[in-house]
């Protein structure tokens, strides 16, 4: 079975333009993601899908110049994107992650990864994500083409076509459905937010590169990060104040698997 990789990308943030070309240890923020990614083992492709837009033309170029395959496709469906992007490249499993997840452990994707591969006939969709425990920025989901392309067939919500998976974590009774916990026992997906959509977000990433990119690139764990917020817990203070913010809080009167406690709401 081929098990893609699909890095959602586009320069079209509105809350912080150009986000994922922001420098970020000397590169494109996507490209430093990218490298992270690269590093999981195992029999699996990797593809940044864009949008059709000239404005992404740098997502494109950039992917060019780092010998990363793209896909360009629907600006604002990301289901659609997603699908089309996994059945060019014939993909059985696809594995979604956002391009705002710069600090992503690949040692995370590769527990998820092998979790669904242990399982394979069991279940239809697995992550990290129903509940959360890990970081905010660590987010992995996997899975089949088949049960993908249900959702684009079925899928009609605005939100279940802009965020890609809804249609399958909400229908838990006609997908299988699988979650992987934090092994550490922890819990920290509302207290450690490393993802990024604010000003305060970048500056966060951008300083913990700084700190750990000499000594560890390009592949710094998820512990060595929590390490340095532990000695310098300024870093952390950032964007403390965006932690547990998502875009559930837009939806709470209708996503049945989200409780009002998996989000928080601006200030």
């Amino acid at each position: 079975m081929k098990t893609l990789i699909v890095i959602q990308a586009r320069t079209g943030s509105s809350r912080l333009p150009n986000k994922v070309l922001m420098p970020v240890a000397g590169a494109p923020l996507l490209q430093r993601m990218i490298e992270r990614v690269q590093t999981v083992s195992g029999p699996v492709d990797c593809i940044v899908a864009t949008t059709v837009e000239p404005s992404d033309d740098p997502i494109r170029k950039l992917c060019k110049k780092i010998g990363v395959q793209c896909f360009s496709g629907h600006q604002t469906d990301l289901l659609d994107r997603h699908y089309n992007a996994a059945r060019e490249m014939r993909a059985d499993v696809i594995v979604k992650i956002p391009s705002d997840c710069p600090l992503i452990d690949p040692a995370v994707i590769e527990r998820v990864i092998r979790f669904y591969n242990r399982s394979i006939h069991h279940y239809d969709y697995v992550s990290n994500l129903h509940p959360a425990s890990y970081p905010d920025g660590n987010d992995v989901e996997v899975m089949t083409k088949e049960s993908l392309e249900t959702a684009w067939i079925y899928a009609k919500k605005n939100y279940e076509r802009e965020h890609t998976t809804p249609f399958l974590w909400e229908n838990a009774n006609r997908f299988k459905i699988g979650n992987i916990h934090w092994e550490s026992g922890l819990n920290l997906s509302m207290s450690h937010r490393w993802t990024i959509d604010y000003p305060e977000d970048y500056t966060f990433v951008k300083t913990v590169y700084e700190e750990l990119w000499n000594n560890f690139h390009p592949n710094f764990s998820l512990y060595q990060i929590l390490g340095l917020l532990e000695m310098k817990p300024e870093i952390h203070s950032i964007n403390a104040k965006y932690a547990g913010v998502n875009w559930y809080r837009h939806h709470l009167d209708e996503l049945k698997t989200i409780s009002d406690n998996e989000t928080k709401h601006l200030a």
